[in-house]
Formats: structure tokens, C-alpha cells, sequence
């Protein structure tokens, strides 16, 4: 037979504590009880998981093995909850989306807002991924909508074309280049460079337009998030290179000059994505249409089959 709930939570909380009195206090019930669900446990598992002293308790080498199981489970099952309680609240849609840096700094959070307003019986949980991380969820139905720039190999799921954003240079305000107002590519490849890890789509793009100039990237530094290439400027280590709307909302407060590219390639189209099967999903195809009529491409909504590579 399967130990209770309630007793696992006594056993965790006693092992937290390092004190039975003080995990029966915080289950609202007496010590004795406590005791006896404690002893009924031991029972089940035919083994001992406190070691009892005047000082309070300590876990025995099963009770150290049973404790992070017992804290998953219980994990789990306040995410069931939490779950059947959105159903018995009339919130009868959850989606997972997975998106790409860019958007979650840019337009997401404002189009994901109006979307909730809209639609309250639909819950959102947002994460955060690498276009190509993002895909390989959704292919393995592990999420429901997914955000990637093109160009990224999006075999077997549907696209539709979301927003645009455009690279640009984040430099010291005292830089030379900081009196442009826009700059060219070619500008800052003479400059070292603070760049994402080398998987990101988008240095594998930058990568891709030197090696079209004949230049190679001068790379100082790597990181993998936008927020440690701001620092990693400001503390003079060179230029860096991200998304303009991205890296205005984090240069605020910096002494730091962003400058987009002029470039055509520059500017990069993010794709909505979902399997063929989740298309059909009634709350799927409404967040769909939504944020494909926020205006930020009203030129482009048509749904199509993805084999970009």
C-alpha cells in the first residue's frame, strides 16, 4: 500500500525542520498523531527515515534517498491542482509557448497581456528557449506554439509570420561609432565582439554575413543571454551585437549607444510555429489569429507549411 499524501508532507516538512514537533505544528495536527503517521511510514517502507534525539530528528540514508522523491511528487501534484482548479474555475485552456529572447523582450509580453484579457479562460506559461530548442519541442509535442526567427528549420510544423526585428551595436556612449546614427556591418569588424554562444541563431548568422565579406569575426567574448553582452560592454570587453528593441529596453540605465544596421539582412522576420495537429485546437488558433493581427506584419497572415532550413 502507497503511503498518504498528508504523511509524505509531514515527512518532508520534518525533515525541513529537523524537528517532528515543529512539522506537526505546521500540519495543524498533535504530536502524537504525528508520531503515529511517522511509525505507519517507517512500517510501509520497512526501514527507518527519522533518527530521533532530544535535539529533534535526522534523516537515516533511506530517509535522505525518499526525500527529494517525496518533494517531486508532492511538486507534481500541487501542479495537478493547480491544474484541475484552472478547469473548476472555467480557465479550461492552458499553452505552453516557447519563445525566443528577441520577442520576450520586445512585443510578446504586451500581445500576451491583451490575448488574456481577451480571453480569460485560456491559461498562458511562457518559456524562454533558442529558436531551434524551440522547434524540437514542438516537433516533440512538447509544447503548443513556439516564436523562431526564420531561417530556422521548422520541417513538418505550420508558420505564420509574427514580427520583425533588426540587429544592431551596443557600444560605449563614447565610442567613435556612437556618432552614426545607423552603421553597416562591415563598420564594426575591425572592433572586438560580444556575441550570444556560438548556437544562437542569430551568431550564426553574423558568422555567416562575415564570411560573405571575406572578414572574420573578431569574437572577445561569448555569453548566452542579451542581458550579460550589455554588461560585458559596459565593462569595456567591446562592441556587442543584438536585437535594436532588445537591447534599447536593457541598455536603459547604461552608459551605453545602440545603432542598427543598415543592412538588409539585418532586419529578421519571428515566426509563429505549431504542430499540424494543435493548429486544429481551438485555444491554439485563437492565440494564433491574435497575435497575427497585433499589426506588427499586418501585410503577411497567411498559415503554411514550414521547410525553411
Amino acid at each position: 500500500m502507497l503511503p498518504d499524501i498528508d504523511t509524505l508532507a509531514l515527512f518532508v516538512r520534518a525533515a525541513e525542520l529537523r524537528s517532528l514537533t515543529k512539522a506537526a505544528e505546521a500540519s495543524h495536527m498533535g504530536l502524537a498523531a504525528a508520531s503515529r503517521r511517522m511509525a505507519l511510514l517507517e512500517h510501509r517502507f520497512r526501514t527507518t527515515l527519522l533518527e530521533r534525539s532530544s535535539r529533534g530528528v535526522d534523516l537515516t540514508p533511506a530517509g535522505m534517498a525518499l526525500l527529494p522523491r517525496a518533494r517531486a511528487l508532492l511538486v507534481e501534484l500541487n501542479l495537478m491542482q493547480a491544474e484541475m482548479s484552472d478547469h473548476a474555475n472555467g480557465r479550461k485552456g492552458a499553452l505552453r509557448i516557447l519563445a525566443n529572447t528577441s520577442v520576450i523582450t520586445d512585443t510578446l509580453p504586451n500581445d500576451l497581456a491583451a490575448f488574456a484579457h481577451h480571453n480569460p479562460d485560456v491559461k498562458v506559461i511562457v518559456q524562454e528557449r533558442w529558436s531551434v530548442e524551440i522547434v524540437r519541442e514542438l516537433q516533440a509535442a512538447e509544447a503548443d506554439v513556439g516564436i523562431v526567427v526564420e531561417g530556422t528549420s521548422v520541417e513538418g510544423l505550420l508558420t505564420r509570420p509574427y514580427c520583425q526585428d533588426r540587429l544592431a551595436v551596443v557600444m560605449p556612449l563614447d565610442h567613435p561609432l556612437a556618432a552614426f546614427e545607423m552603421l553597416k556591418f562591415s563598420d564594426v569588424l575591425d572592433d572586438e565582439l560580444i556575441t550570444l554562444e556560438g548556437g544562437s541563431s542569430m551568431t550564426k548568422l553574423l558568422a555567416a554575413q562575415a564570411v560573405i565579406a571575406q572578414r572574420t569575426l573578431q569574437l572577445r567574448v561569448q555569453v548566452r543571454s542579451f542581458e550579460a553582452v550589455c554588461h560585458m560592454v559596459e565593462a569595456g570587453l567591446g562592441l556587442g551585437l543584438l536585437p535594436e528593441q532588445a537591447a534599447r529596453v536593457l541598455a536603459k540605465g547604461l552608459d551605453l549607444a545602440v545603432r542598427p544596421f543598415s543592412d538588409p539582412w539585418a532586419v529578421r522576420r519571428m515566426m509563429l510555429c505549431t504542430r499540424k495537429d494543435g493548429a486544429s485546437l481551438l485555444s491554439v488558433s485563437k492565440l494564433i489569429e491574435f497575435l497575427c493581427h497585433r499589426g506588427h506584419l499586418p501585410e503577411e497572415n497567411e498559415l503554411h507549411q514550414g521547410s525553411e532550413s
